[in-house]
C-alpha cells in the first residue's frame, strides 16, 4: 500500500479532490499561504478551498519529498497563469497516517499575487467557508 504523502502528490497533480480528500484527516487544516491568518478546517471547507485551488494552478510536479515520520516537507513547481511557481508544503500527519496539517510556502511574490487574484472570485463563491476561515485562529508555529 502507498503512503498518504504519494497518495497526496498524486491527487494534487491531477487536481482528484476526492482522492485528496481521502488523503487528509477529519480535522485537518490549512493556514493560507497568501493571507498568512485564514485557516481552513475541516472537510467540507478544505474541499472547497482545495477545488478551487487545484484547478487555479496547471503543471503541478512534486520534486522533491523529504522526511518519513509525522512531518513531511514537499517541494513543487506550477504555473499560475504565465507565472511559474514553486511551493514548499509542510505536512503534519496525524496518528492514522493521513493529513492533519498543510502548510504550504509559495513563491515568488507576483505568482502569488496573481494566484490570489485568480482564486479570490471563486473563493468569495462560499461567504460562510470565508467567514469560518477569517475566525479560525491560526495555529501556532511547531519548532
Amino acid at each position: 500500500m502507498s503512503d498518504v504523502v504519494d497518495q497526496f502528490c498524486a491527487a494534487t497533480e491531477t487536481a482528484d479532490i476526492d482522492a485528496l480528500m481521502d488523503t487528509l484527516a477529519p480535522d485537518a487544516e490549512l493556514r493560507s499561504p497568501i493571507s498568512g491568518t485564514l485557516v481552513f478546517r475541516g472537510h467540507e471547507d478544505l474541499r472547497i478551498l482545495l477545488t478551487v485551488v487545484y484547478r487555479g494552478v496547471s503543471g503541478l510536479r512534486w520534486t522533491a519529498r523529504i522526511g518519513d515520520g509525522p512531518r513531511r516537507v514537499l517541494l513543487a513547481e506550477a504555473k499560475v497563469g504565465p507565472f511559474r511557481m514553486t511551493e514548499a508544503m509542510v505536512l503534519d500527519l496525524a496518528e492514522d497516517g493521513r493529513i492533519r496539517r498543510l502548510d504550504p510556502h509559495l513563491r515568488p511574490w507576483l505568482a502569488i499575487s496573481f494566484l490570489a487574484a485568480k482564486l479570490g472570485p471563486g473563493l468569495l463563491r462560499y461567504p460562510a467557508v470565508m467567514r469560518r476561515a477569517r475566525s479560525a485562529e491560526a495555529p501556532a508555529a511547531v519548532g
